[in-house]
């Protein structure tokens, strides 16, 4: 079930936040929808402040090791 809800956003937030939405395929209420989401269901806190500026854009696998991840790209990138 949805329910309407009513926020307080910065005019320019806001308009950062449609473009974005819009480039992305996807709603503004689906972006906020899955941001809250993520903030309220995930288990483990994100460490990297890259990971956390595209989360909600992402969905990442229950098993995923950012730690593991990134030393295999590092890896096989310098091999």
């Amino acid at each position: 079930m949805t329910t309407k809800l009513t926020l307080t956003v910065e005019k320019s937030t806001i308009e950062r936040a449609k473009a974005f939405a819009k480039h992305t395929g996807r709603s503004l209420s689906e972006l906020v929808e899955t941001y809250l989401d993520t903030i309220t269901l995930d288990e483990q806190p994100i460490k990297s402040s890259k990971l956390k500026s595209i989360v909600g854009a992402v969905k990442l696998p229950d098993n995923f090791d950012e730690e593991t991840e990134l030393r295999n790209y590092f890896e096989n990138k310098h091999l």
